[in-house]
């Protein structure tokens, strides 16, 4: 058990189709984690790094209704909970199977779901997920700009993709939380921040900045603005589906990951367009802005910056973006982990995967041969300063976390290792029944 600051890392995941469908952008293979996942783990144990945000490709594991090809996860999980790592679990990262098609599916919510519950009925050891990563973003790259998955570039698509993503988010809370009743659930989501470039472009940059809510916002049940609510309903929504966000939230399983780059923040033209603006607020005063909207714990769930030429400009980043954990702790803000995104570099990011080029992007802890990169070092040292030092002020997560360990009886029954967990009683009182086994 432990309730410490999370210091993580990411393997980098995701797997979109680009060119119709034709191509599928699987970052894992790109970057030869398949081939060198031992050594990926190896890695993470050299940084002193004990929470990885990992997944299973779901392309090649959910392999039809009903039907899971376990073998690599298998493989890596075990080794995973041998090392003592801890898992953060991604099970949908930028894409689905062939025989699902794409996020306009309206069997993906459901078909989702029972592929988190197989998952966690399957590794009941695991407690901590995001199910759906970056569900903002994945609705806006595949049904909004056009890059991605259905590569559509209309308002109902876009609405038509979020509402099957946070859907299929939920859904998959419900499912995980029946087979493992101490979930935390850890949602990875781009926090982003839209600047009016002039008096004419104010009306935009304000819809922008309320449409960049609105994954989490149904997530975690919170009545949208009325501007929000009739672009919803106008392009596809029904109030049926609208109420079930509001029905069925799980904030208090939740922590809020907050993921921050160079590039979350714009400028918005009079004519509604957009252009990078850099970093003008920072992650600190964006994440507060989301933290007074929602008011559940936050981790920082993503960053980087390339390597550049000088070979100090990932460090930097590193750095600020630190400093800006502190300044929230500081302020009270339970902000309960940090994460530089990814353990490796990875490959056609600069085009945000819509090319298949090949191009390494300098991004992680590691290159691609597995050479730790001067940020990793840096890594490395800060973990070990401030690993000691910082307490978590995090609500779910002072309850206790079952840090992995090798099984001890495959006979016995999984709920019997919470028995003497706090969070028992607690998950007791709010359920109405017991949940231990001499009851």
């Amino acid at each position: 058990m432990t309730n410490a600051f999370m210091f993580a890392t990411g393997i980098e995941n995701s797997y979109p189709t680009i060119q119709n469908g034709r191509i599928r952008v699987d970052e894992m293979e790109k970057c030869g984690h398949y081939t060198h996942w031992r050594r990926d783990f190896d890695c993470v144990q050299e940084l002193g790094i004990r929470f990885l945000r990992y997944g299973p490709p779901i392309h090649t594991t959910f392999i039809g209704p009903g039907r899971y090809d376990w073998s690599f996860a298998d493989e890596t999980f075990a080794d995973l909970r041998t090392r003592g790592i801890m898992p953060i679990v991604d099970l949908c990262h930028f894409g689905v199977p062939d025989w699902i098609g794409n996020f306009q599916n309206p069997d993906f919510p459901d078909l989702f779901a029972a592929y988190a519950s197989a998952f966690a009925q399957r590794y009941p050891w695991i407690q901590l997920y995001t199910p759906v990563n970056e569900m903002y973003v994945c609705a806006t790259f595949s049904a909004s700009y056009g890059w991605w998955n259905e590569q559509l570039r209309t308002d109902a698509a876009f609405v038509t993709a979020l509402k099957h993503l946070v859907r299929g988010n939920v859904l998959a809370m419900h499912a995980i939380l029946r087979m493992r009743p101490d979930a935390i659930f850890i949602q990875s989501e781009s926090s982003e921040y839209f600047h009016a470039k002039s008096t004419g472009a104010i009306k935009p940059a304000e819809i922008m900045n309320a449409r960049r809510f609105l994954s989490l916002d149904l997530n975690y049940g919170r009545r949208v603005d009325s501007d929000m609510y009739e672009f919803l309903m106008d392009n596809g929504m029904s109030r049926e589906e609208y109420h079930f966000f509001l029905e069925n939230q799980l904030r208090h399983h939740c922590v809020m990951g907050t993921d921050y780059y160079v590039t979350n923040e714009h400028l918005v033209n009079q004519d509604g367009s957009t252009e990078p603006s850099g970093e003008v607020f920072g992650y600190a005063e964006i994440t507060r802005e989301y933290f007074q909207r929602y008011r559940v714990p936050v981790m920082h769930t993503e960053t980087n910056l390339v390597q550049g030429a000088s070979g100090d400009e990932a460090m930097r980043w590193l750095w600020k973006e630190w400093a800006n954990v502190l300044r929230l702790r500081n302020d009270g803000i339970p902000i309960i982990g940090f994460t530089w995104f990814s353990l490796t570099d990875q490959v056609d990011w600069d085009s945000a995967l819509r090319e298949d080029r090949g191009q390494a992007n300098p991004l992680g802890l590691y290159d691609l041969d597995r050479k730790i990169r001067p940020v990793g070092e840096s890594y490395r040292q800060l973990i070990a300063d401030w690993s000691e030092v910082l307490p978590t002020q995090s609500y779910a997560l002072t309850l206790p976390l079952d840090m992995p360990s090798p099984p001890v009886s495959a006979a016995r029954h999984p709920l019997g290792l919470l028995q003497n967990h706090a969070f028992v009683s607690h998950l007791e009182r709010r359920l109405g029944w017991s949940l231990r086994q001499d009851k």
